[in-house]
């Protein structure tokens, strides 16, 4: 298996693969999971690891541990690469390797307070499949959709707890529909755009278990700025400005 190390701050280096490797998404999700220290965070559709390692960036505001789910066995076996060579600390970060349409037996019911997925975009039966079995898994949802991730999400939360996801645009209307069916009620809903004048192109949604009626859709988050990144994106990426 060739594999690299991405460097994602000063403590935290991170083992990819040209078919495990992560994108400017799962940056985003994480900063806005945000996860509150001492939190329990179960992350599904974990691939390398990406969005659980970015939380352990700064040592402080750091949950108490992470749940890295994953079926790949390649992605899982990166994840431990990561653990070997000392990029997270194997105490507080768990890869686990099973079928998050099955958590009974793999994982504790109502055993933590956020869950976060960054899940396949595509549809079953909506467009070409990736040539690569890992593409299409990670891609289109041939495993699991976003009914599977929230029913878990339902299973796995603690009343109060969030559920917290990104998607294609196209699929918000799915995504509020699973999280209602499933218990989960949507609470913030922002918006991704490259630009202030082009469409969003991706959307971050948070539901929260047993929440009342009531979203708040928060001002979109806009990547390009002057010179490259907007300020917001830099300070996501922890970077002072653009090269």
């Amino acid at each position: 298996m060739p594999f690299s190390f991405e460097q994602l701050g000063p403590k935290v280096r991170l083992c990819v693969s040209p078919q495990h490797k992560f994108g400017t998404d799962a940056f985003l999700l994480s900063a806005f999971a945000k996860p509150r220290r001492k939190d329990r965070v179960c992350d599904l559709c974990a691939g390398c690891g990406i969005v659980g390692a970015l939380w352990f960036r700064r040592e402080e505001d750091t949950p108490k541990w992470v749940q890295a789910v994953e079926l790949q066995d390649q992605a899982v076996a990166q994840m431990e690469e990561t653990l070997r060579a000392g990029g997270l600390p194997r105490d507080r970060f768990f890869p686990i390797q099973g079928d998050l349409r099955q958590p009974q037996g793999l994982l504790e019911p109502m055993s933590v307070d956020l869950v976060t997925c960054n899940p396949p975009y595509r549809e079953q039966g909506g467009g070409i499949l990736s040539a690569q079995q890992s593409d299409q898994i990670a891609r289109h949802e041939t495993m699991c959709g976003i009914q599977d991730v929230c029913r878990t999400a339902a299973y796995l939360l603690n009343f109060g707890g969030r559920l917290c996801i990104c998607q294609r645009p196209q699929r918000l209307a799915d995504a509020i529909c699973a999280m209602r069916e499933a218990g989960l009620e949507p609470k913030r809903l922002r918006m991704v755009q490259q630009c202030p004048d082009t469409a969003p192109w991706l959307f971050l949604l948070e539901g929260r278990k047993g929440g009342k009626p009531f979203l708040t859709v928060e001002p979109p988050l806009i990547i390009e700025g002057p010179g490259g990144f907007s300020r917001e994106v830099l300070d996501i990426y922890q970077k002072e400005e653009n090269l």
